[in-house]
């Protein structure tokens, strides 16, 4: 063997050391999120097919190049079936399926579900307990971390006359607790932790998010008390990508929903293009889109665009300005039920400019009941007597809860009203108007308070 062949292992050596020893010292990156579900624009609603109240603003931000995620709270079982038999959980994974298809059509495929359950009444309440709130919320919560949204659209908190369904208002609820919850770390803390083990099986290492903007799109038949109290958008405008007007790019998204609407449109499915646009154009489809701003935490005008002001990358956590409790006299009477609960809401959650009716208000089916829940405050150092009276419309009477009746020393208690209602007037061509109740409350010859509530009858409603 040559001299340079029994020194060449050496020499190869001691080149290996050399290079392993430089590629030691290159630093080595640590893991980031998955950047595939990072999106723009996170819309939150209550069922499926409740997305078509914003899938022609959807299409214009994807001609935006904005990223977009759906988060339906519910499957919709307790809807109706108007293309087979299956019903309850059975028609809740058809309408899942209905829904993840008809967002297919824009091109959206980050679809994700609460598990709520669907929840037929108007009170806001009973969706929330009956989804398990608590556990809605983290979830909730869990997916703004996971996908990072720029700006949170969903439907406005509150009560109004019209659909009015407490599962839209419930998923606005807690879209907007979510929004100012998501950038804090000690909310949900372990989803913020970080790994314990190689293989962790209970911190999820996700990264407190703080989204910059709240949008709403309200569920209310009037349209006065939001008129300039945020952006609206023409979909009537072409879009870039499919060269047709938004409103047709929605309403070809609806198609999808047969459970919900197979006789509608198969009847469609008969129209020539003309037919279509005039049928659009009488049922609302092409009716501008028009959103109320919630809170910016990057500033911007009211009425601006909805991404205007905001530039990519996290913003610090920003904690929701609480307004002080009213001051209240010592013994008082107030609206309860959701009415109560929307006005601490909306001081919680610094949202004092959010819209919403004064008086309350509300439509119901009559013949029926109408529940007026109370909250009676007395804080004074011994028990007070009280009496209840409504003051109705003609027709219209007091069931029960109308009295005497006492209240302990610093004690707050329930109580309610129950009315019945008379059925509305049969062919009426005109829309019925609502009609004024007043609640009044007096003690020792004093009026301690006085509640009015705006009270519109219908053939059709939802239940209280």
């Amino acid at each position: 063997m040559s001299r340079f062949a029994s020194t060449l292992p050496i020499v190869s050596l001691a080149a290996s050391m050399l290079l392993g020893g430089a590629a030691a010292q290159e630093p080595a990156a640590l893991p980031s999120a998955d950047q595939r579900y990072k999106v723009d624009l996170m819309l939150v609603v209550a069922h499926p097919d409740d997305e078509g109240a914003a899938t022609a603003y959807l299409a214009r931000a994807l001609d935006e190049h904005k990223r977009v995620a759906v988060v339906i709270s519910t499957r919709g079982s307790s809807g109706a079936n108007k293309a087979g038999t299956e019903q309850a959980a059975a028609l809740g994974d058809i309408r899942e399926i209905e829904a993840r298809n008809a967002l297919a059509t824009l091109g959206i495929t980050n679809v994700w579900f609460l598990d709520g359950k669907d929840t037929a009444s108007q009170n806001v309440l009973q969706s929330l307990a009956n989804w398990g709130h608590g556990v809605a919320l983290e979830k909730l919560v869990r997916l703004i971390r996971l996908t990072r949204p720029e700006v949170i659209l969903t439907f406005l908190p509150g009560t109004f006359i019209g659909e009015d369904h407490g599962d839209h208002q419930a998923c606005g609820v807690l879209a907007t607790e979510a929004f100012d919850l998501a950038g804090d770390p000690t909310t949900f803390p372990e989803q913020v932790a970080g790994p314990a083990n190689r293989r962790e099986l209970f911190l999820e290492n996700l990264r407190p998010w703080q989204p910059k903007k709240i949008y709403y799109f309200p569920d209310a038949d009037r349209e006065d008390v939001f008129r300039g109290k945020g952006p609206s958008y023409s979909v009537k405008e072409i879009s870039k990508s499919t060269k047709q007007p938004y409103w047709r790019i929605s309403f070809d998204s609806f198609r999808a929903h047969q459970t919900q609407a197979k006789e509608f449109l198969d009847s469609v499915a008969q129209m020539d293009e003309a037919q279509i646009e005039k049928m659009a154009a009488s049922d609302g489809w092409t009716d501008d889109m028009r959103f109320v701003l919630g809170k910016s935490l990057v500033g911007g005008s009211v009425t601006g665009d909805i991404f205007d002001g905001i530039t990519q990358g996290a913003i610090p956590f920003g904690r929701p300005e609480v307004s002080p409790e009213p001051a209240r006299p010592e013994l008082s009477v107030e609206l309860g039920g959701p009415y109560s609960f929307y006005a601490d809401f909306r001081r919680a959650h610094g949202l004092g400019n959010l819209p919403h009716p004064e008086p309350p208000e509300i439509a119901l089916q009559a013949p029926g009941t109408l529940v007026i829940p109370l909250w009676v405050r007395n804080r004074t150092a011994k028990t007070q007597e009280i009496t209840l009276s409504a003051v109705l419309p003609a027709g219209w009477t007091a069931q029960s809860g109308a009295g005497k009746f006492t209240v302990a020393a610093k004690q707050v208690a329930s109580a309610r009203i129950e009315v019945n209602l008379p059925a509305p007037a049969e062919n009426s061509a005109k829309k019925p108007e609502p009609q004024e109740v007043t609640v009044r409350a007096d003690s020792n010859g004093q009026s301690i308070g006085e509640i009015k509530l705006r009270v519109e009858l219908r053939k059709r409603a939802l239940p209280q």
